[in-house]
């Protein structure tokens, strides 16, 4: 039974902000439940050890309990309890006996070890129907949440505020970046770690890191059960609080002041970043998962609940596919995302999220709309509009792919997919490839967005990387323990003739092209380009497409390959610069009437083999031509022809005729042995004779007037 138990000095503090918020003589706590009866307050002086204090929380204020402690200091453990009505039936979870995190701690000691099921609020021995309360402490279970000190020196950084059209994202995740021996980092998959690294982006040309999430996760019981891992680490559990497991030292909340100091260190080094964030749903799972913090503080006001007549409220909206949603229709709700967001715009000074199926976040009664109240209050939220908002535009059930508002930008998976069935060779796929590599003005047309609002992507954490994509024709996914059933099927791959690993040099040659091929459409398509990490220099997961649960080799970086593959890892480089170079690479829209200011002219036109026009309807058509033509004031005028050949036979292709004196140069050939493939600056090959190129099967070749 809970019972009042401090000497500590308590007044009644103040309902905001909440959370634990550090004062000069002690520490406001401030945590939200509507519904629930009394609230208590547990301090510690260690993670395992049972509480110093039990504090009554005797204010309550617009449904916030309140309490002042006078004398705490950064540093302090503490966790809540929370009593009320436990009644799932109708969607009450209280139960005074289970430690909970806060919702706004910014740092926890740790990992929740759910041994024997003690961190359910229902005991695990009885019947699933019945939920029979447990009366169980979980408090020696749960970490704690931390007092932490937001001050930092941040050494003057500033955001770098780089335009959509001048950015290179690369998808990583930071412990898989350097947890590999091959990394030869000192601090292997850590915060401080990647630091050691920022070096290769820079040389890479990357202007952005989308780092998989960094908030606080939650393992699931299952996996932790089957030895393995949450390793994306879509479970998030604590939304303020960077993950404690990628800290390389030992001190309370050392992650905290690890994580600002990659970012400020990235940003020195003219690298944004972007955090993956889950705000669909928590780590907590179904009805039948953990009571750690949301459950067991408000269930009825974080969560989208459902159920029978005779149970309204007993089970959860799962378009998540995770167990649960977050509602995004009640207020405490959005309070606590844009709590959320603005702290790690603010504090932790990131430059913009990619949000996790996030087409939950537009669900209304009559299911997706673009004015759902979350789109409308970030759009009016003066931190949150001016940075980065990327959407993963579907969730479990609904594809809202070109839907979102006008502030967001989308991951556009129709670019992903049809750029892998061309170079699959599909029929049928040149028409659609035409929308693709302009930046999917169908999709993101003339309502206030632009084409970079597309975020192009071949690759992605979710699926094959590159070299995968070119050598598997299935998902190989039974180190996951589910028989090979999870993952995606319709992965558009060729294995080039061998499923898997082979030393057949032609096999690996096609492969290669391949790869290329596809940094090619990536990098000169219109639109904001998302390489996977690692893809640079053919990372693989031996045929895994859903390797989440893999915290191993499996899916860290190895860097041995890029010892193995440079002639991959030079031509994407060289490719980057060169996109950085000829900014009519990063024109903001396909139209004259929209050329970016100080250009004086620009064209393009599409072409078939015969600068006729393309053959759009015939299915048997697999080579596309791409003329771009800028005259920049105070610059001389440049064109640019690019070639993209999916058949598997050469064709003959004729050139436009360029202006004046100059002639055409091969920048780039993805048939042409490593080395020669793409031609250095100033080195570019003069066509010889002029008028026409012979273009090799399954290969992209680019020209430039000079």
């Amino acid at each position: 039974m809970l019972e009042h138990k401090t000497r500590k000095r308590i007044s009644e503090g103040s309902h905001y902000p909440f959370g634990a918020t550090l004062r000069k003589d002690g520490v406001n706590f401030a945590v939200y439940s509507k519904y629930a009866d009394e609230a208590f307050l547990l301090l510690f002086d260690a993670p395992d050890k049972p509480p110093t204090d039990v504090i009554r929380i005797g204010r309550k204020t617009r449904h916030v309990w309140h309490v002042f402690v006078h004398g705490l200091k950064k540093g302090q453990l503490y966790g809540f309890k929370v009593r009320g009505r436990y009644d799932p039936q109708n969607g009450l979870r209280f139960n005074e006996n289970k430690l909970l995190l806060d919702p706004y701690a910014k740092a926890l000691t740790g990992k929740a070890l759910n041994r024997d099921g003690i961190l359910y609020g229902y005991s695990p021995r009885a019947s699933s129907k019945d939920l029979t309360f447990d009366d169980r402490d979980s408090a020696v279970a749960m970490p704690k949440s931390v007092v932490v000190d937001d001050d930092f020196d941040w050494q003057g950084d500033k955001p770098l505020n780089i335009p959509l059209e001048r950015s290179i994202i690369y998808e990583v995740h930071l412990k898989g970046f350097t947890a590999h021996a091959s990394s030869n980092v000192k601090r292997k998959g850590t915060y401080l770690g990647f630091i050691e690294k920022i070096p290769y982006l820079k040389e890479l040309g990357i202007t952005a890191v989308e780092f998989l999430p960094l908030q606080e996760f939650y393992t699931e019981d299952l996996l932790a059960n089957k030895g393995l891992a949450n390793y994306w680490g879509y479970n998030t559990i604590g939304f303020f609080a960077p993950e404690s497991s990628y800290a390389y030292g030992s001190a309370r909340a050392s992650q905290v002041t690890e994580f600002k100091t990659l970012v400020r260190e990235l940003h020195k080094a003219g690298i944004e970043v972007i955090l993956d964030v889950v705000y669909n749903h928590t780590g907590e799972g179904d009805e039948l998962g953990p009571t750690v913090c949301f459950r067991g503080i408000d269930n009825l006001s974080y969560y989208c609940l459902k159920g029978p007549g005779s149970e309204p409220r007993r089970y959860y909206a799962n378009y998540s596919g995770c167990g649960n949603c977050l509602n995004v229709s009640e207020p405490q709700a959005i309070r606590f995302i844009l709590d959320s967001l603005r702290y790690w715009v603010e504090i932790m000074h990131v430059d913009g999220f990619r949000f996790d199926l996030a087409a939950i976040l537009g669900r209304a009664e009559g299911g997706f709309t673009e004015k759902s109240p979350f789109f409308d209050v970030v759009t009016q939220d003066p931190v949150l509009n001016r940075v980065k908002l990327i959407a993963e535009p579907w969730d479990i059930g609904t594809f809202q792919v070109g839907k979102f508002p006008v502030d967001w930008s989308e991951w556009n998976s129709r670019f992903r997919d049809t750029v892998r069935r061309f170079w699959r060779g599909d029929a049928g796929q040149t028409g659609d490839l035409r929308h693709r590599l302009s930046g999917s003005p169908d999709l993101y047309g003339e309502d206030g967005r632009t084409v970079y609002n597309s975020v192009n992507f071949v690759t992605s954490h979710d699926g094959f990387t590159m070299n995968d994509l070119v050598s598997y024709d299935r998902k190989h996914n039974e180190a996951n323990l589910e028989d090979n059933r999870d993952g995606r099927e319709d992965n558009y791959s060729w294995n080039c003739g061998v499923e898997g690993e082979t030393a057949d040099k032609a096999v690996l040659d096609l492969r290669k092209r391949l790869a290329k091929n596809f940094m090619c459409c990536l990098l000169l398509s219109s639109g904001t380009p998302m390489i996977l990490g690692g893809d640079e220099f053919l990372r693989t997961q031996k045929g895994n497409n859903n390797a989440y649960c893999q915290d191993n080799g499996l899916s860290w970086f190895d860097w041995g390959l890029a010892k193995k593959n440079p002639d991959i890892l030079e031509f994407t480089r060289q490719l980057i610069a060169m996109v950085k170079r000829y900014r009519v690479l990063q024109m903001r829209k396909y139209s004259a009437a929209c050329a970016r200011p100080g250009t004086a002219r620009f064209e393009h036109r599409w072409y078939g083999r015969d600068l006729d026009e393309p053959a759009w309807n015939d299915p048997a058509q697999k080579i596309l031509a791409l003329y771009l033509y800028a005259e920049e004031k105070g610059r001389k005028a440049y064109d640019i022809f690019a070639i993209f050949n999916a058949d598997a036979a050469s064709q003959y292709v004729r050139l436009p005729k360029l202006r004046g004196k100059r002639r055409w140069h091969r920048k780039i050939d993805t048939s042409l042995r490593p080395g020669e493939e793409i031609a250095a600056r100033q080195e570019e090959i003069v066509i010889d004779p002029p008028g026409f190129y012979i273009v090799n099967p399954s290969s992209v070749v680019l020209l430039i007037g000079l």
